[in-house]
This record gives structure tokens, sequence and C-alpha cells, in this order.
């Protein structure tokens, strides 16, 4: 049985305004959210057991649409301070079974890749992906077949292969005891509890850790990055839409509840439902639900739920329940 761990508590201070409001897994990109991509795929994994959601700033939220969208075995674990990923996880190991392997993917990254495969074998795993600087992540070093360093934002990496946030661990019952030790230690970076620590302790006690590349890697921590998601996702969509007074120019995604008028729609466009585009050009952005959109030209743009903008041409970063262009 595979139990799955996706840490969820951060309080994403890179996507504000609208993580003053909304949690960062919540935000949309192409028709859901972000956690939506993330259990969808959990979903199809052979013998999947417990999911322990690590929440924190706004978990309910979290919570309420896990349960009403998600028929799945889920438990919700409360991150009070934010110490960093490897304190998530520890929180989230306390009563997970040490013969059992686990599968971490978090919160806020969008993997296209077969989750399954990542807990075959009898071997940990990490998902990795080479970076032009991989100073801002953490990193690995191979012997050629496992993975023999590990190192948390490096000012000289070992390599260009980073941690892509994707982790089968076999040896469950070894990593909750380099995480109690690392936490032990007070050994930190920036004031955080890094996985990257607990990791290493494993290859040092014996883990034979594989480094899996993954092509398919969609941070969506900044709105340049989840814009780009946004991109990739709907690329990869078969939906059309004809829409009478309007030009759509695919791919979009446009929620079924959503209202288009008189407008030019795409591309890489998603429009959330109950929301109104009216009089408007927009391309390569995000309307979120219920957000009332009308005579503007707008592109490379973020607009929150329950926001409304009016008359006017510009690239828009705009929170939930906010107003831009009105008199």
């Amino acid at each position: 049985m595979t139990n799955v761990i996706i840490p969820a508590a951060g309080v994403g201070t890179r996507l504000r305004p609208h993580t003053h409001t909304a949690p960062k897994a919540l935000l949309p990109v192409a028709g859901k959210p972000i956690l939506g991509h993330i259990l969808d795929r959990i979903a199809a994994v052979d013998g999947l057991g417990t999911i322990r959601l690590v929440v924190g700033f706004l978990g309910d939220q979290i919570e309420e649409y896990v349960r009403t969208r998600y028929d799945l075995n889920v438990r919700f674990v409360q991150q009070a301070e934010l110490l960093g990923l490897g304190y998530a996880v520890h929180l989230a190991l306390e009563d997970t079974p040490d013969d059992d392997p686990v599968l971490i993917i978090l919160g806020d990254t969008i993997l296209d890749v077969d989750l399954g495969s990542f807990v075959t074998g009898p071997e940990d795993a990490i998902g990795v992906k080479e970076v032009d600087d991989p100073r801002r992540f953490g990193v690995i070093e191979t012997d050629g077949r496992y993975i023999t360093r590990l190192v948390e934002k490096p000012a000289d990496p070992p390599s260009k292969w980073a941690v892509v946030g994707l982790y089968g661990i076999h040896s469950t019952g070894l990593l909750r005891r380099c995480l109690k030790d690392v936490i032990g230690s007070a050994r930190t970076s920036a004031g955080e509890i890094q996985m990257t620590d607990a990791l290493q302790l494993m290859v040092e006690r014996g883990s034979r850790m594989r480094a899996v590349p993954v092509d398919g890697w969609f941070d969506c921590g900044k709105v340049e990055t989840l814009l780009q998601t946004n991109r990739h996702l709907l690329g990869k969509s078969a939906l059309h839409y004809q829409l009478d007074g309007s030009i759509v120019l695919p791919p979009v995604y446009i929620a079924p509840s959503a209202v288009v008028e008189r407008s030019v729609i795409g591309p890489y466009v998603s429009i959330g439902q109950g929301a109104r585009v009216a009089d408007t050009v927009v391309r390569n952005s995000i309307i979120a639900d219920e957000a009332q959109v009308s005579r503007c030209v707008m592109e490379d743009s973020l607009v929150g739920a329950r926001a409304t903008v009016e008359g006017t041409a510009k690239r828009l970063n705009v929170g939930d329940s906010s107003a831009v262009g009105l008199p």
C-alpha cells in the first residue's frame, strides 16, 4: 500500500496578493486548482493508501475543496510552525507505517509523470531535472547509478540536476529517523528544516537512492511560472469552443458557467466558473471564478476570484475581490 504526503502549508509570498485570501494550492490553472491536478494523478496510483495533506494558513479552504470533490482517504495534518519542507514531512510521518512506501509530492508543483513508477522496485527514488541555474534548488550528485550527495541551494553546485519535489521512499522508517535527527541537531538552512539534509543522512546510512529524470516539472510558485504551467496544460487539451459573437483561439479553457460576449479569447487563456468576459481581448492569462472583465486588452495576466476589471490595457496581477479601472 502506497501512502502519500502532500505538503501544502506554505503561505506563497511570491504569489501575493492572491495568497492573502486563498492557499497557494487552490490557485487555478487550466481549469482547476493546482491541488486538483495533483490529486487527479494520485488517484490513478495502484494500491493507494492514505493521503496526508499538510496544511496551515487558510487550510480550511483546502479541506473543504478536497472533501467536497474527492472520494479519497485523506487526513489533514496541521502545521502551525512554518519550519520548512523537512518539518512538514516529519509531521506527516508521525503515524505512517514504517513498512509502507510513501510518495511525497509538493503541493505547488504539477508533474507530468507516472507517479506509480516512483514506488515500484525496492529502492528509494528522487525526481530530478537538469536546469541552467541549480543554485536555487536542492541539487544531487551521483556515482552514475545512485545518489551520493544532496545539498540545498549550493553556491557551488556539484551538478545541474535539481530536485523537483517528488520522492518515492521505501525506507520510510529510515526517513522518519533521519528527519528526527536533523530536527534534534537544530540543523537548518535559512531557518528551515531541509528535506535534503534528511535525504543526505539516509544516503550516509545505507539508502540506495535513484535519481529519476522528470521532464514534465511545472512549478506554480509565482505568477510567471503559473502562466507557463497554464500554457503547457492547455496545450495538451483537445477542447474546442464556438461562441456566438466571439472569437476563440485555442488552446483555451472556458468553464461551462462562464459567459463570454463580443471578445477575442486566446490562445492560452483559462476562464473560471461564473466569470464574465465582455468586449475584451485576452491572451496567455488566467481569469478566476466569478471575475468580471470588460472593455480590456489583457495579456500575461492573472485575475483573482470575484475581481472586477474594466477599461484597461495592460498586464495585470489582480487579487481576489479587487477592482481595477472602475470610476
